[in-house]
């Protein structure tokens, strides 16, 4: 069923699976990459996800964050920090409407670090973590001006900065240089499944090693041949994984 949530007088829009009821004892919220949205064909990694999860009995919840995908707001305006937002406003919800008593964040790449922090933030509602590729080699580019191959000056930072056509706000980069990403996810001591291609060329597996050693329950599986998407040979087994970790 279509959801919408409003957050600061934007309307972040999703759709709720594997459940004809608003109501579920469990549920797994599902959030997006930079420049991504929640999956709307097969063959992208959350909306498969999302399937296989639902398949195997468990109702999720995938969102686009703002101004992405269906959601209102511009991509021009996006931040880390407005993202966890957004999450909040997901979080609030399913506690509130949903009525959920175990909760599940799953998070590729940005959404990987903003489900980090929100586990951390929610470390008394969020029961379990997983972590695809995410992209906590964020902060570590914004400190070194560049993002996904274009550069720019750190010290001093534009007001927008075009990345692949696509103009993200200087904001994005002034806070992205300063986020306590590790500092705030290491709070969470539930368990977590953190998963990263070795292929990746976007964001460094060395993120999730650190994930691993800072999430005190947490378990890492570094797939061969992957890369940051996570939509190749092995996605079949990932899916898998991730779901019997959920489900267990």
């Amino acid at each position: 069923m279509d959801i919408t949530i409003k957050r600061d007088g934007l309307t972040l829009r999703g759709v709720l699976e594997g459940t004809e009821t608003l109501q579920n004892d469990r549920i797994a919220i599902l959030m997006h990459g930079f420049q991504g949205d929640r999956g709307y064909h097969p063959g992208k990694l959350l909306y498969d996800l999302s399937q296989h999860l639902n398949a195997a009995g468990l109702p999720t919840l995938r969102f686009d964050f703002d101004g992405c995908g269906h959601s209102d707001g511009d991509f021009a305006d996006m931040t880390v920090l407005g993202e966890i937002l957004d999450g909040m406003a997901i979080i609030d919800f399913v506690r509130t409407k949903v009525k959920a008593k175990q909760i599940y964040l799953v998070g590729h790449s940005q959404g990987g670090v903003v489900a980090s922090m929100l586990a951390g933030y929610y470390r008394d509602l969020v029961d379990k973590l997983v972590l695809l590729a995410p992209a906590a080699t964020l902060k570590d580019d914004a400190l070194i001006g560049e993002c996904q191959g274009t550069k720019y000056d750190p010290n001093h930072i534009p007001l927008a900065v075009s990345v692949h056509g696509q103009d993200v706000s200087g904001q994005y980069f002034r806070t992205a240089q300063l986020l306590p990403i590790y500092e705030t996810a290491q709070h969470f001591g539930g368990e977590a499944v953190i998963i990263h291609g070795l292929n990746d060329n976007v964001v460094s597996p060395e993120a999730s090693r650190k994930y691993n050693v800072i999430l005190p329950n947490s378990k890492l599986y570094l797939m061969e041949g992957e890369d940051h998407m996570l939509e190749g040979k092995k996605l079949s087994e990932i899916l898998t994984t991730v779901t019997d970790f959920l489900n267990k």
